[in-house]
């Protein structure tokens, strides 16, 4: 292991990491020696963290959180002494067309955005003070908060949101050697995306795999990426192998979108 990449003694918090991008980057911090402290809103982070700890031998401490819930992210981030690397990765993804009359609409748009936008801030507001120089706040955002897609409005704007949100606390938070970048993923196999794209299927009248492979097909090297595949970004954004870096939205998409 390379020293820089060595996170033995290092406090790491990470919202979302009961299954998909966030589990597979608790796992890649986990395998380099991090003290991990999981956050998700489900009881299955407490499963999560039972099997990352037989994995590595090293006890994960895990909270049942909504970070949507100001108070109990208060709460919660009262439990950690000190933060190291703060990853926002919490995030919900969900279609909010706007031409659909179903008060669903309204109530998944607002549930997206107080999850990804205000449960981000909140989080990080509770998290900043127990920091110091030499730590690293990464935010999940997507190549969505980049660009867009049709009826997933909420979900986009939130991405871009996180991304506005980044840039402002680098600046903010550079004064106090605190580095802010942001990771946005391509299609990565999880739960979430999956279903996006079931929805898509079935909007477009175009089959799941086809589907599949017209986005995959668009990417300078095709194939669809797995968690693991971009859990290493996080790692050398919270190492100081990028104590340069900060401000920064980078893309791991295979090369879909490019810049």
């Amino acid at each position: 292991m390379m020293a820089e990449l060595d996170f033995s003694n290092k406090s790491v918090v990470i919202t979302g990491s009961s299954r998909g991008i966030g589990f597979g980057v608790a796992e890649a911090f986990a395998s380099h020696g991090a003290d991990l402290h999981l956050i998700s809103s489900g009881k299955m982070i407490h499963e999560a963290g039972d099997k990352l700890t037989k994995i590595t031998n090293t006890p994960v401490k895990t909270y049942q959180c909504d970070i949507s819930d100001k108070h109990k992210v208060v709460e919660v981030l009262s439990e950690i002494e000190t933060i190291d690397v703060l990853i926002n990765n919490a995030g919900l993804e969900r279609p909010t067309p706007i031409n659909n009359p179903d008060p669903q609409v309204i109530d998944d748009f607002e549930r997206i955005i107080n999850i990804n936008v205000l449960g981000t801030f909140y989080v990080t507001r509770a998290a900043v003070s127990k920091m110091s120089a030499g730590g690293s706040i990464i935010i999940t955002s997507s190549i969505w908060g980049k660009t867009a897609v049709s009826e997933f409005s909420a979900y986009c704007s939130s991405k871009h949101a996180n991304i506005g949100f980044m840039r402002s606390l680098s600046k903010e938070l550079g004064p106090v050697g605190i580095r802010v970048n942001a990771v946005c993923p391509g299609w990565v196999e999880t739960e979430a995306a999956m279903k996006s794209l079931a929805w898509m299927s079935q909007k477009t009248k175009i089959s799941e795999p086809e589907l599949l492979n017209e986005i995959v097909g668009s990417q300078s090297l095709t194939g669809l990426m797995q968690p693991s595949d971009v859990s290493q970004l996080y790692l050398y954004l919270a190492s100081s192998l990028s104590s340069n870096i900060t401000g920064q939205a980078i893309n791991i998409d295979r090369g879909e979108v490019l810049g």
